[in-house]
This record gives C-alpha cells, sequence and structure tokens, in this order.
C-alpha cells in the first residue's frame, strides 16, 4: 500500500489535534514520528497546507533536527558519541568498527535493515567514555569487544 493510503488517516488525525495551536509544527512532527516512526513523504504536502507553510519550509525544519527520520527505521537505533571527551577514548576507532562491521556510513543503515547508525555530540556520559546508545540506553567504558558483543546481541534478535 502506497505511503499516502497508508499514513494520510494518522497524518490528518495529528494535524486536526494541533489545529490552531501556534507553533504546531514540531510537535506535528513529533507526533507523527512517534505514530509511525518516522515522517513520510506524504506527510510534507499535507502539514503545509494545514499550516500554510511552503512544502520547501516543512522539508527545511525535517531536515535540520537530526532526530527526525524521512524513512523506516531499522529495528535498532545506535547512537555513538562524537563529543571530545569520546574522541580522546578511542570513539573514532569504534566508529570505523562499526562502518566496516556494518557496512554503513555514519548515518546509515545496515543492509539487512538490522541496525542504523547515527552520531550524537554527547550522550552526557563524558566520565565513562567512550560511550554509545542503544535503543535509549547508555553503554559506557566501551572496548572493540564490547562493541561487539553488542552488535551481536542487535543481530540475533533481528
Amino acid at each position: 500500500m502506497p505511503d499516502v493510503e497508508l499514513h494520510l488517516p494518522v497524518i490528518n488525525t495529528l494535524l486536526e489535534r494541533h489545529k490552531g495551536t501556534p507553533g504546531a509544527l514540531l510537535p506535528i512532527l513529533h507526533d507523527i514520528q512517534e505514530r509511525i516512526g518516522y515522517v513520510p513523504d506524504a506527510a510534507v504536502p499535507e502539514i503545509a497546507h494545514a499550516l500554510n507553510l511552503s512544502q520547501a519550509e516543512v522539508r527545511g525544519v525535517i531536515s535540520f533536527y537530526h532526530d527526525f527520520r524521512t524513512a523506516p527505521p531499522a529495528r535498532h537505533i545506535l547512537r555513538l558519541c562524537r563529543a571530545e571527551s569520546c574522541q580522546s577514548r578511542g570513539a573514532e576507532q569504534l566508529a570505523a568498527q562499526l562502518r566496516d562491521r556494518l557496512q554503513l556510513d555514519d548515518h546509515g543503515s545496515s543492509a539487512d535493515g538490522s541496525i542504523s547508525l547515527r552520531p550524537v555530540y554527547c550522550l552526557g556520559a563524558c566520565a565513562c567514555s567512550p560511550a554509545l546508545e542503544l535503543d535509549g540506553r547508555v553503554h559506557a567504558r566501551l572496548s572493540a569487544e564490547r562493541l561487539d558483543a553488542l552488535l551481536d546481541a542487535c543481530r540475533e534478535d533481528a
């Protein structure tokens, strides 16, 4: 079923909920992503029309905020900290390990759709760096071995 037919009822319900609310664009985008898992392309013209914005304005906001997804997410979301503390404690080597093992770039998803990699600039675990967040849970004092174990667990779960 095409994106439009599948998601339009949900999108319209959420737009109606925020009707007349000043500054509703971000809350609408968050609600759509929470309900659907991402902001589908079909939502953009609907949001633009409802808020009297151009589609370019809506797309600009979606692309500006790195947490908005425009494609269905992988089963597991891995956010590797790239801030200074983690960098000084080996985050770049862990990033290279992830890219090599999963065959993806810093904003990609594995071919099997099991893991998406996203860089993040501070998870608040600087004293325990390097760190990553996997499905909302922070893992600190990472080593190459611990990272491999986390990836293995994700793959087994898929």
